[in-house]
């Protein structure tokens, strides 16, 4: 397994594909596929039996993997698209920042 640049709960931008441009949190990641799942990107069709939470049945709208080198995350400080670095922070621990900005990435 590999370190990402991506971790759930990050901003990211898409840069790549028919969502190009559209920004979104972060709901997964599947560190074996390297794709990841973001909010209102990539959005499928899905056919549904009824069940006891779905009664009618019928198609339901939801997410769909988004491979992890379409995405960027978006800089905390200005905005939009930045590369992520990794370096030591005041107490020895390794963070992640953005190289826009310089600023840490929580």
């Amino acid at each position: 397994m590999t370190k990402l640049h991506i971790k759930k709960g990050d901003m990211v931008y898409v840069n790549a594909g028919n969502d190009k441009g559209k920004t979104g949190r972060v709901l997964s990641v599947d560190t074996e596929k390297n794709r990841a799942i973001v909010e209102g990107v990539n959005m499928v069709s899905k056919h549904t039996k009824p069940n006891s939470k779905n009664p009618q049945g019928g198609i339901v709208k939801q997410e769909a993997g988004v491979h992890i080198s379409n995405l960027q995350v978006v800089d905390p400080v200005k905005g939009g698209a930045t590369k992520i670095g990794r370096r030591l922070n005041g107490e020895g621990k390794l963070v992640r920042y953005a190289k826009k900005s310089g600023e840490e990435i929580k």
